[in-house]
């Protein structure tokens, strides 16, 4: 009975996590399934699925400001000699 239940709450919980916020959702599902695999050799599958969810979406947030930062800085950031 919990092989059926703990999946089935961790779709449940994923889902209206998803449902509730689609735009800030970036990275939860990649690190849900990281940490729900590591949890599961730890026997805490959905408390590793729910943390990697949130270092998941961190990550992704980390990642798009970086981008946007680089973005906004121009040209310098392409890595040509322009000094010769």
């Amino acid at each position: 009975m919990k092989a059926i239940l703990l999946p089935a709450a961790l779709c449940v919980a994923l889902g209206s996590a998803l449902a509730a916020h689609p735009a800030e959702a970036k990275g939860c599902i990649k690190g849900a399934v990281v940490g729900g695999v590591a949890g599961h050799f730890a026997h805490h599958g959905i408390l590793g699925a729910m943390a990697g969810c949130a270092v998941g979406h961190h990550m992704a947030a980390k990642h798009e400001r970086e981008e946007r930062q680089n973005a906004m800085s121009g040209s310098g950031a392409r890595g040509d000699d322009t000094d010769r």
